[in-house]
């Protein structure tokens, strides 16, 4: 239904690239025509963490979290197709990421710092989620079946895809299904509320008008019930989503305007905490939330003389509202009620304009700009008046102005690559950061409180790449640099109460003065023959707050190894992938040392080819060693798997 394959512009697939600002994870949906990926069933999450500047936190087995530069959700820009899209869960159990599969998917661009802007304002970056695109080229009736099975978790996935292309019309549905049960970290601990269940459905339909225009009509809907988070308090009985967009295309041949593209979309998300399944709790609570945007875009792609254009005008409208019940354990008691996100409605307009001017055939100049504008309102009174408690003035609507700048020159020979970057970016506090109201963190154990009044977080970033080949050998290095100003992060009020029975105490949003992140990698390979191949990756990460505290979440020293050995119809790779021990810790922010370790995993595949089409069966074992680890990211050391041994079969029939 998928593969994988890390590319650059020139659509050659590469391993693991740190050598490029943008990298594009290829998913290629339903063709399989490459087969070379670890797992053809693999979840979105563990395909996104094939990429060096993407780390996942982990709460539990399902719906992780992506950082980009060692920076969390509230600093990237998250979307699907150019959609904004956001969480309806307070404690972020819910990002944008797992709200689609890998079966709806056509590629995954992530952009780096302001490289990322293209669809709203990030300080650390941007991930799009691309969907496939329109196609008319007549080949017919084609479906796939995937079944996939791993012996950790019990877990089981199976996936259904149909579609008919027409020279006029096409339309195309798939549906994947996937349910484990408890995993087991190394040395068969079982870890307890590690379960989860979720389907996907997808239809995508389309209708070409002439040799210049088409329309495109897609529907997503996506429900997980019964999510255990072992690393929280509290699970979750329903996550569901439905993303509905309609896009029109136009291509006028042999002008200027080379595309214009146009999409209305809207979404809304439902998403319900509980803690009916944990057997000793303080107090019972419940706690949902919502999600519904409404938005826009029209993108122009533009080549005149030496100037290639890239011009999108979007907007949206976004309602978020969570709340959280407290039932008394006291019949006498009422049960206490509050808003935790009350009702904030954000509206976005901005324009983003990108011109790659090419000096030579070698030599291009990317310089980009985005502008927004950015409005909040607390549409519920009650969230006015509890905000007040903890701020002097607590205005109902906010206005804010957005800039983002970016400008890389990129060097291109034969033999080697080099670019070099600088760009400065502002963002809005998230709807937690400036107005979420008792929200609890079990990562550092405090009820954290918005902060309406907070400045735009602002930072100014510089990024080098170099790679260098030497025939059959590779060598990269890319760094990228954020002085971040007025990094907002939660500080203790030391005169407040917690709301959460065992809280250490309260923390409010407020920011630092300035903060510092670095990031450097080296990435390496070596073709040893036509099918034998070595390649590697090592990784330092640095993050400071003015204060002289180390910031949370910054990776520690990291490695990845792989052999690999490849035919046409067979491929195996033994890969070493390992962290150092997380000794530059934020013990302020609830962090505590982090062990190093080092993971084995073999893979293994093999592709058939018959009159019906093909058949890609993908097997191995991750974690041979059955090693008990965890890592910086997971939330409060809860440990990984262990040993797992797991069998894909795909069966494309064309």
């Amino acid at each position: 239904m998928s593969s994988l394959g890390f590319t650059q512009d020139n659509n050659k697939e590469t391993k693991k690239d740190t050598t490029k600002l943008e990298e594009v994870l290829v998913l290629s949906r339903r063709k399989l025509s490459n087969h070379r990926q670890e797992k053809t069933l693999s979840s979105i999450d563990d395909y996104l963490e094939k990429s060096n500047k993407i780390t996942m936190i982990k709460r539990g087995n399902y719906a992780w979290e992506p950082t980009i530069n060692n920076m969390a959700s509230e600093r990237l820009v998250v979307t699907i197709d150019g959609m904004q899209i956001f969480g309806a869960c307070t404690d972020k159990m819910d990002p944008i990421t797992s709200y689609v599969d890998v079966s709806n998917l056509e590629k995954v661009t992530i952009g780096s710092g302001q490289e990322g802007t293209e669809n709203g304002h990030s300080i650390g970056g941007g991930i799009d989620l691309k969907l496939p695109s329109s196609k008319f080229n007549g080949s017919g009736f084609k479906s796939g079946l995937d079944l996939g099975y791993e012996t950790n978790g019990n877990y089981k996935a199976t996936g259904l895809d149909l579609e008919y292309i027409g020279n006029t019309f096409f339309i195309s549905a798939d549906g994947i299904y996937r349910k484990s049960d408890n995993y087991d970290a190394g040395g068969n601990e079982e870890i307890l509320y590690s379960q989860f269940e979720k389907y996907n459905l997808s239809l995508q339909s389309g209708y070409k008008f002439s040799e210049t225009q088409s329309v495109d009509a897609n529907l997503i809907y996506d429900k997980a019930t019964d999510v255990g988070y072992p690393a929280l308090p509290m699970d979750v009985s329903l996550a569901e989503a439905l993303i509905a967009s309609l896009t029109h295309y136009y291509k006028p041949e042999d002008k200027v305007l080379k595309s214009l593209e146009t999409k209305l979309y809207f979404n809304t998300i439902t998403h319900i905490m509980d803690d009916t399944k944990r057997p000793v709790v303080a107090i019972r609570m419940d706690m949902p939330g919502w999600s519904d945007t409404y938005g826009f875009y029209s993108k122009a792609e533009l080549i005149k003389k030496k100037h290639h254009f890239i011009l999108n005008l979007n907007g949206f409208y976004n309602k978020s509202l969570a709340e959280m019940t407290m039932f008394s354990n006291n019949p006498g008691e009422p049960d206490m009620f509050m808003y935790t996100w009350p009702d904030i409605r954000t509206l976005y307009s901005g324009v983003f304009i990108k011109d790659d001017f090419h000096f030579s055939e070698d030599e291009t100049l990317a310089s980009s700009i985005r502008l927004g504008y950015h409005n909040n309102k607390i549409a519920k009174e009650v969230g006015i008046q509890s905000l007040e408690i903890f701020h002097d003035t607590v205005d109902q609507q906010s206005n804010r102005f957005l800039v983002s700048l970016a400008s890389t020159y990129q060097l291109k020979k034969d033999n080697y690559n080099l670019s070099a970057g600088l760009g400065y970016g502002e963002r809005a506090p998230s709807v937690s950061e400036g107005y979420g109201f008792y929200l609890f963190n079990s990562f550092d154990n405090y009820d954290y409180i918005g902060n309406p009044n907070l400045k735009d977080e602002k930072a100014l970033e510089a990024n080098f790449s170099f790679k260098q080949k030497f025939n059959d050998f590779e060598i990269g290095l890319e760094s990228s640099y954020f002085h971040i100003m007025d990094y907002i992060i939660g500080e203790i009020a030391p005169d407040v109460s917690s709301m959460t029975i065992g809280a250490n105490g309260v923390r409010v949003y407020t920011a630092l003065d300035h903060a510092s992140i670095f990031n450097t990698y080296v990435n390496s390979s070596y073709k040893i023959s036509e099918r034998l191949a070595i390649n590697g990756t090592v990784g330092y990460n640095y993050g400071k707050g003015n204060d002289g505290e180390n910031l949370p979440l910054i990776k520690p020293i990291s490695y990845f190894a792989e052999f690999n050995y490849n035919t046409a119809k067979f491929t195996a790779a033994l890969q070493l992938d390992g962290n150092g021990t997380q000794s530059n810790y934020s013990r302020k922010y609830g962090e505590n040392k982090t062990a190093d370790y080092a993971i084995l995993n073999l893979n293994l595949g093999n592709v058939f080819y018959n009159k019906l089409g093909k058949t890609v069966l993908k097997y191995g074992v991750e974690n041979i060693l059955d090693a008990k680890y965890s890592t910086y990211a997971d939330w409060n050391n809860f440990p990984r798997q262990g040993r797992n041994f797991y069998m894909n079969l795909s069966f494309v029939f064309q």
